[in-house]
């Protein structure tokens, strides 16, 4: 496959793949109070939706953008996997089991970038190019 191809199809990819958490992101800041009653009632302390925003909004801009594209993949994955089982195990629930999948799905596709990287078009690339000035 074409070079150029793939690094539009990898920056193409990393967006879909984020859209979902800038927007939930933005959503839990909106619904602030609804979210950590929500979490709360599922046993998840609600201090802890500052961080979940952080991760979701900063963590999808990181991606989107190339930036510790790997490390925030893991992140990524680690968290869509936690909670898909935290919130959407109910498999009696036809709805949530497909939430479990959505999140698995996700993760899988954070550890593709894991695995492979970001491509050419970010942050991570560039800064590989560029020569070190060590010292000065």
């Amino acid at each position: 496959m074409n070079t150029s191809v793939n690094n539009a199809s990898a920056l193409l990819g990393r967006f879909l793949l984020v859209a979902i958490f800038i927007f939930s992101g933005i959503g839990k800041i909106t619904g602030y109070a609804a979210t950590q009653g929500y979490m709360e009632s599922m046993g998840v302390p609600g201090f802890i939706l500052p961080l979940v925003i952080l991760l979701e909004v900063f963590g999808g801009l990181a991606i989107l953008v190339g930036f510790k594209t790997r490390l925030v993949a893991f992140l990524m994955a680690g968290f869509s996997i936690v909670s898909a089982l935290i919130f959407h195990a109910d498999f009696g629930d036809q709805n949530q089991m497909m939430n479990f999948m959505k999140n698995l799905a996700m993760a899988g596709g954070f550890l593709m970038i894991v695995a492979h990287g970001p491509g050419a078009y970010s942050i991570d690339a560039r800064n590989q190019t560029q020569p070190t000035t060590h010292g000065l």
